[in-house]
């Protein structure tokens, strides 16, 4: 088995971990640079803030156990390309996105269980007390 190794907390070695997910995928990444340098500097602000690179377009605990399915790629990503033919960010995309779409960003519905936000929310103020 071939590890392989990306420095998560650059934004060189973010963009191409995130390459490395598209080729898996059979995915691409979004086109626009500019949103696609944004969402790349919020990955590795989550990763170099919580040790993870939590989803950027998404409130994180800093809890991993709580956040698990908000790594990126999170796991509401596959269902959402394959419906919308984007994630929730717009940094993964169909293959076919920009024959099949006219928009460059597409807002789509949250996926995320309503008590996994309640449980980050919990949790965050169970922090402050």
């Amino acid at each position: 088995m071939i590890k392989l190794s990306f420095d998560l907390e650059s934004k060189e070695g973010m963009r191409e971990y995130c390459k490395k997910i598209c080729d898996t995928n059979n995915w691409i990444l979004q086109k626009d640079e500019e949103t696609l340098r944004d969402l790349i500097e919020g990955l590795v602000e989550n990763k170099t803030k919580y040790g993870y690179q939590s989803c950027p377009c998404r409130f994180a605990s800093g809890n991993r156990d709580l956040d698990r399915d908000l790594i990126c790629p999170c796991k509401y990503a596959p269902p959402d390309i394959e419906e919308y033919g984007t994630c929730y960010c717009n940094l993964y995309l169909s293959p076919d996105y920009y024959e099949r779409y006219e928009e460059d960003f597409v807002q789509i519905p949250e996926r995320r269980p309503v008590e996994k936000e309640k449980a980050v929310l919990d949790y965050m103020n169970e922090q402050v007390d």
